[in-house]
Formats: structure tokens, C-alpha cells, sequence
């Protein structure tokens, strides 16, 4: 096909934040740099929330400093749940942060303890805060949520419009529990597409029912102009009830690379980054590239 596809690494925040014991600073380095080396140029490498609420996060800005000093070339970014997130990831010196709102109302109190008012209102502050900081809006439970079940396209649309006047206009639509199918992210891309065809949609699918990759593909179809995925499928999202794992980085790219897409990702080395990170990592990894035996089994007959 020749067609470019972008896909984008958030397994260092998305992926860790849902494991329970303390990732040591240098393995997760370890795995920035393997994702550097693989071909990634554009990685979210933590978040900034308060470190009792999720304690696996409390040395992003070590990560920070030290990656963007080490890696110039490459665009990385940080989730933020509020302004103080907003300042701290300035100060690690960042250039672009991932404010996050739940298209559901019960989730986003569940998710960030704030209806829709009060989260306009921090984003708000987060955008006059730093006019110069980009701003890519996560949109949680765009496909459905947990407590609310589907949600309506009408919703959304009303929401990203209610952006577009703070001048926001970069969108990340997550499928937080993974509950997406094709036909859904099908209608989702193209009446937003329709509606604001000046703004940039991202596509975040987790794989509880074993379509992230199905979900992703048809996103790409779709024109979305960036696909995230984590490391071995790892993640969840801790305030979402059975939330399973993100769409596999290496099982997107194995697909995306053998039907000739171009995507800049060496698959060998994520592969290799992938099986250091579960062999590092107790966690709850959906990849399947991760399992398979290096050598292939070969059956004879007698």
C-alpha cells in the first residue's frame, strides 16, 4: 500500500499505570529507550497526577527531564488531570499535555473526582496557564462506558464543538473499556470528521473483546490521523471496571507492516523491547506477538 500510518506509544503511561508494584525508574528508561530504538517519534512517557492516587507515576519528571534531554528528535507527552498536573509537567519541560475529560458524567467523577463544568473550567486555566503549551484533548468513554453503558454520537459532537470555542482542536477518542466495534468507530470518524474537518482525531482502543486491532484498522480506514497503542497490550484503565488491556504495539505493527503500510517501526526491536517488559513487569499484557516461541514448532511424522 505505501500509505504512512502514525502510530503512537503510550504503554510508558497508559500501560504502567495500572501495575501495582513499583516499576524501578531505570527498567522503565530501559523501555523508552527500546521504544526509541524501535523507530517511535512520538511517545507518552507518563503522567502527572498526584502520586496517592496512582504511586506508579510519582517519577515522571525524572522520566522527562532525563528523555528529552536524551532524545531530541522524538515528541513526547504527558496525561495531566489538572492544571497543577498541567505546571509540573511544564516545568519538567514538556511541550505538549493530554488534559482528560469522560464523555460520560459518571465517569469522569469516578476518573477524575469533577463533573463536566468543573472540568471545562481546569482546562480552561490549563490553556491561559500556558497559551504556548499544545493542548491534545482525551476524550474517555467516547464508545461506551461502565456505568452509562453506549454513548451517543450527538454527545460528542457537542463536546469537541464546546472545545473548538476554548480553541482547542487536537482529540484523542478512547475506547476506555474497550467496547468499541467496527461499525461504531466507523460512525464515530466520519461524523466527527464531518463536523469539524479542521481538527486532528486520534484513535485509543483497548482490546477487552479481542477487536483492538480490528477497531484500529478500521479507524486508520477512516482517516484517523494517529493510532496509540501500548507495549505487549499492557494496561487498563484503574477507574474503569473491567477495563482490560490497550490495543498490542507490537501485534498493530506486525499488521500494519505486513499488508505494506509504512509505519517506521522496526517490529524485531519492539518485539525484543515487548518480552524485556513482561519479563520485567508483572502485569496484565492482552499482546500476543509476546507469547509466540522464537523458534516455530515443527512437527514430523514418523
Amino acid at each position: 500500500m505505501g500509505e504512512k500510518v502514525k502510530v503512537v506509544e503510550i504503554g510508558p503511561r497508559d500501560g504502567f499505570q495500572n501495575v501495582r508494584e513499583f516499576i524501578p525508574t531505570e527498567i522503565k528508561l530501559k523501555i523508552i529507550d527500546g521504544l526509541v530504538k524501535s523507530g517511535y517519534k512520538k511517545i507518552q512517557m507518563g503522567s502527572f497526577v498526584s502520586p496517592r492516587a496512582i504511586p506508579q507515576m510519582k517519577d515522571s519528571s525524572q522520566i522527562a527531564k532525563i528523555v528529552l534531554e536524551k532524545y531530541r528528535d522524538v515528541e513526547f507527552f504527558a496525561l495531566v488531570p489538572n492544571l497543577r498536573g498541567a505546571s509540573m509537567a511544564a516545568e519538567a519541560g514538556l511541550k505538549e499535555v493530554t488534559p482528560v475529560i469522560s464523555l460520560s458524567v459518571s465517569h469522569n467523577l469516578a476518573n477524575v473526582k469533577r463533573n463536566h463544568e468543573q472540568s471545562f473550567e481546569e482546562i480552561r486555566k490549563i490553556k491561559e496557564e500556558y497559551p504556548h503549551m499544545k493542548i491534545t484533548q482525551d476524550i474517555a468513554t467516547v464508545f461506551g462506558c461502565p456505568f452509562e453503558g453506549e454513548m451517543a454520537v450527538g454527545a460528542l459532537l457537542r463536546m469537541i464543538e464546546r472545545f473548538q470555542k476554548m480553541e482547542i482542536n487536537n482529540f484523542t477518542l478512547c475506547d476506555t473499556i474497550g467496547v468499541a466495534y467496527p461499525a461504531k468507530v466507523q460512525e464515530v470518524l466520519r461524523a466527527v470528521k464531518k463536523e469539524f474537518p479542521d481538527s486532528t482525531f486520534n484513535i485509543h482502543i483497548h482490546d477487552t473483546r479481542n477487536m483492538g486491532i480490528l477497531n484500529s484498522y478500521v479507524a486508520i480506514l477512516e482517516g484517523a490521523d494517529s493510532i496509540q497503542a501500548a507495549l505487549g497490550g499492557l494496561g487498563g484503565c484503574p477507574f474503569a471496571p473491567g477495563a482490560s488491556g490497550n490495543t498490542s504495539s507490537e501485534d498493530l505493527i506486525y499488521m500494519l507492516n505486513k499488508c505494506g503500510y509504512e509505519t517506521g517501526i522496526d517490529f524485531d526491536m519492539l518485539l525484543n523491547t515487548a518480552k524485556y517488559a513482561k519479563e520485567n513487569i508483572d502485569g496484565n499484557y492482552s499482546g500476543h506477538q509476546i507469547n509466540i516461541p522464537e523458534k516455530p514448532c515443527v512437527i514430523t511424522q514418523e
